[in-house]
């Protein structure tokens, strides 16, 4: 099996391509690795294909904040530049411009 290299990376943002909302990523699976009830959640004529990366995002809509799981396909860059309200957002990542954020380093004492 080939290795997959991720398309984006964590603390990019992002848009998902066909639903309205955006986020942050904040983990990526090099493939599918959520529950197959999950899978089977999604209509099978949008289900994407397993064997891509699979990203977690810090996610928002116009209503409300919540963690969301996308394959590649369905992403794509948001270089809108708009700030994030997702509240993990700002605890987790500093904004360095251009769509891209950076990891907060945690302090330990």
């Amino acid at each position: 099996m080939r290795e997959r290299v991720a398309k984006y990376q964590i603390g990019q943002a992002v848009k998902h391509r066909v639903f309205p909302f955006r986020g942050v990523i904040f983990d990526v699976d090099p493939e599918f690795a959520n529950t197959e009830e999950w899978w089977n959640s999604i209509p099978a004529e949008v289900r994407p294909s397993r064997d891509q990366p699979f990203y977690h995002l810090y996610a928002e809509n116009a209503e409300t904040a919540y963690v969301a799981y996308v394959s590649e396909q369905n992403l794509v860059a948001d270089e809108s530049g708009d700030p994030f309200r997702h509240p993990a957002v700002n605890e987790n990542f500093s904004p360095e411009g251009n769509g891209k954020y950076r990891p907060k380093t945690l302090h330990t004492h």
